[in-house]
C-alpha cells in the first residue's frame, strides 16, 4: 500500500488487491463450518454411539448376547435404573442432585411389603409405597429450598441417611417377602402376546412402564409450561425470577417427582424378587446419577434429554450384561463404569468447545 505525501490520502495497493473496511462483511471459511457441524453433530450423538459400539463389540464376543431371550433379561434388569435417572434427570436439569433416591426404593419397598403382608390389600400396598417415595421426594425440597440450604447435596445426603436406617428398623434388617400379584407382574412379567419367546414370552412388562414413564415425561418437559420452566430454572435461576417463573415451587416440584419415580421403581425392585428389602437400592444412586452423566446432561443445569437419559442407562445395562456374560469378574464393572462415564464426560467437553467454536464463526460471517 502507497501512502501520498500529500496529507494522509491513501492510494490502492500495488498488487491491486484492497484489504477489507470497517463495514466489510468477512465470512468464515465454508469448509470450517461444515467441518465443525459434521463434529457437532457426531458428538450430540455420542451417547447412542456408546451403546451401539458395545452391543456391537458384545455381539461378536458372546453368541447369546442378541438371542431374545438375553435382549428381554437386558431390559428387566436396566428397568429400575432407567425409572431413577428419569428421575434424578428433572433434578439435575435444575442445578441439583438427589442423592436419596436409592434410599427412598430400599424405604418405599419395605413399607409396600409390610402392608402387603399385614394387610393383604395390594391396592393399599402400592399406595404405601407411592406416598412413602413421593414424600422423601417433598421433604428433600422443603428442606433445600424453604431451609435455604446452600445445596441440594446436603438435604438429599441426609435424606439418605435417614431413609436407609428407617427402612433397616422397619424391617428388623430383614427381607420382607412377599410382594402383591400386580407388583410381580409388572416387576418380573413378560408378555407372551410378542412373538419370538415362545408361551413364556421374551419382552418384560417392566420395559412397558419405562416407556410409558418416559413418554409421558418428555410430553410434560416439551409440552406443558411447567417443563419448560424446569430448563429456564437450570439454565438461568437470576433470569427465570426476574422472568417471574415461581422458582421455589420448581425446585420443590422436581424433588417430588423424582421420589415418586423412586417408588416406581421400588415397585418393580419388589416384584423382581417378590420381596421388600432394606437394601434393595443400595448404590442405586450412583447408577441413576451415572446414567445421566452418560446421556449428557449438564450439571450446570439446563441440559439434558429423557432419551439420552434412558441411553444412559441401557449403556450400563448392556455393559454389566456383557460382562457377565463373558465371565468377567464383577468387580470390573464398577470400574468400566467409571471408565464410561470418563469418555462421555470428555465428550460432553469437545461438544461444548466445538459449539463455542462454531458460535464464533457464526458472528464473523453475521459481522
Amino acid at each position: 500500500m502507497q501512502v501520498s505525501g500529500h496529507g494522509n490520502e491513501v492510494l490502492a495497493p500495488a498488487n491491486g488487491v484492497r484489504p477489507p473496511g470497517p463495514g466489510t462483511r468477512v465470512r468464515a471459511p465454508l469448509s470450517a463450518r461444515r467441518g465443525l457441524t459434521l463434529a457437532l453433530a457426531t458428538l450430540r450423538v455420542g451417547p447412542a454411539a456408546i451403546l451401539v459400539l458395545l452391543v456391537i463389540v458384545l455381539s461378536v464376543l458372546s453368541d447369546v448376547f442378541l438371542s431374545l431371550e438375553n435382549i428381554g433379561n437386558v431390559l428387566k434388569q436396566s428397568a429400575v435404573i432407567c425409572i431413577l435417572a428419569l428421575g434424578q434427570l428433572l433434578v439435575v436439569v435444575t442445578r441439583g442432585i438427589d442423592l436419596s433416591v436409592g434410599s427412598n426404593l430400599s424405604l418405599s419397598a419395605v413399607i409396600g411389603a409390610l402392608v402387603w403382608r399385614d394387610h393383604g390389600s395390594a391396592t393399599l400396598a402400592v399406595l404405601a409405597a407411592l406416598v412413602t417415595g413421593t414424600v422423601i421426594g417433598l421433604v428433600n425440597g422443603l428442606l433445600y429450598v424453604k431451609g435455604r440450604l446452600p445445596h441440594p447435596f446436603i438435604a438429599t445426603l441426609a435424606m439418605l441417611s435417614a431413609a436407609s436406617g428407617l427402612a433397616l428398623y422397619l424391617s428388623h434388617s430383614e427381607t420382607i417377602q412377599g410382594a402383591p400379584p400386580i407388583v410381580d407382574t409388572i416387576g418380573a412379567g413378560r408378555i407372551a402376546a410378542i412373538p419370538g419367546g415362545g408361551e413364556v414370552g421374551w419382552f418384560p412388562v417392566a420395559a412397558i412402564v419405562v416407556i410409558v414413564v418416559a413418554l409421558l415425561l418428555t410430553l410434560v418437559t416439551r409440552g406443558l409450561i411447567w417443563g419448560r420452566w424446569i430448563y429456564a430454572v437450570g439454565g438461568n435461576p437470576e433470569a427465570a425470577v426476574r422472568n417471574g417463573i415461581p422458582v421455589p415451587s420448581v425446585l420443590i416440584s422436581v424433588y417430588v417427582v423424582c421420589g415418586f419415580l423412586a417408588a416406581i421403581a421400588a415397585l418393580l425392585t419388589m416384584g423382581k424378587g417378590d420381596a421388600g428389602s432394606p437394601t434393595s437400592g443400595a448404590l442405586a444412586e450412583l447408577d441413576a446419577i451415572a446414567a445421566v452423566i452418560i446421556g449428557g446432561a449438564s450439571f450446570l443445569g439446563g441440559r439434558g434429554r429423557v432419551l439420552n437419559a434412558l441411553t444412559g442407562a441401557l449403556v450400563i445395562a448392556v455393559m454389566r450384561n456383557g460382562l457377565n456374560l463373558l465371565g468377567i469378574d464383577p468387580n470390573w464393572q464398577y470400574m468400566a463404569t467409571g471408565a464410561v462415564i470418563v469418555v462421555a464426560v470428555e465428550l460432553d467437553v469437545l461438544r461444548g468447545h466445538f459449539e463455542r467454536r462454531f458460535r464464533s464463526l457464526q458472528a464473523v460471517s453475521d459481522s
